[in-house]
């Protein structure tokens, strides 16, 4: 019997296909196997071997292209089989990616695996739209949260901790329980003139970026039609966005000044 392959859970960045890191794009370009989700990018399988499998695994809201358990199974039956393989996934596999449940899935059968950190959306796609999680004037803090947790979980978002216990809030997967997150944030004190950003497909050609407030933030994403991948940074920092566009305007009518 010859020996397991090696599983490489391996992050892929908030989008840009150059943020993957050095260590994570080795691992592509000697896969046997790579299992890729919807939100890594495409241009990354480019750097696959030509004989490499690919096999897509992505999950949009409410459509799955297999269960997380038939995914797992592919990752044990493969490095049961002696293949090296490359299970690549948006953002950091730890945040909200299920990489922990693959981990564990593999530990089962005792199969040697390796984590390979990726930026995660919190971080690149709001340094990408010019929003630092912290900074010294405005947050010493900041939270991921998931806001697909929002109804009937077992462990609910505690909105009312996270109102005021935390200074900036990164909300994943929360589009389309704006309203209830709004709700629940104001209800724990939470003031109705926090600033809110989107940062819609962060760090990519396509980013999208919309500012306003805790008040109306359901309105807003209605009205610019507000769709997924898309992050939601609530808190102070996000008026630094606006203090660097200022400057910028600033910046460049000086220059055209001193040219014209």
């Amino acid at each position: 019997m010859s020996a397991p392959g090696t599983v490489y859970i391996v992050g892929a960045g908030p989008g840009d296909p150059e943020l993957i890191t050095v260590k994570a794009m080795r691992r592509i370009q000697t896969a046997d196997v790579i299992l890729y989700d919807r939100l890594a990018s495409k241009e990354l399988l480019e750097y696959a071997r030509p004989d490499a499998e690919l096999v897509y695994c992505g999950k949009a809201p409410g459509s799955h292209a297999m269960p997380q358990e038939q995914i797992n199974r592919l990752l044990v039956d493969n490095a049961l089989n002696g293949k090296q393989v490359v299970r690549l996934k948006g953002g950091d596999p730890f945040v909200f990616g299920r990489g922990g449940e693959e981990v564990m899935a593999l530990a089962e059968y005792g199969l040697p695996y390796e984590m390979i950190p990726g930026i995660t959306s919190a971080i690149g796609a709001a340094a990408a739209a010019g929003i630092p999680v912290t900074h010294r004037d405005y947050a010493s803090s900041f939270a991921c949260v998931t806001g697909s947790r929002c109804h009937g979980d077992k462990s609910p978002v505690r909105w009312d901790l996270l109102a005021h216990g935390v200074d900036t809030l990164a909300i994943y997967m929360g589009v389309s329980q704006l309203p209830y997150i709004r709700e629940e944030l104001l209800k724990h004190g939470k003031p109705p003139s926090t600033p809110v950003a989107f940062i819609e497909r962060g760090t990519t050609s396509r980013q999208r970026t919309i500012t306003g407030t805790l008040a109306d933030i359901h309105k807003l994403a209605e009205a610019v039609q507000l769709r997924n991948p898309a992050l939601i940074i609530i808190g102070e920092v996000v008026t630094v966005r606006e203090q660097l566009l200022r400057a910028e305007q600033q910046a460049l009518s000086h220059a055209q000044a001193l040219i014209g």
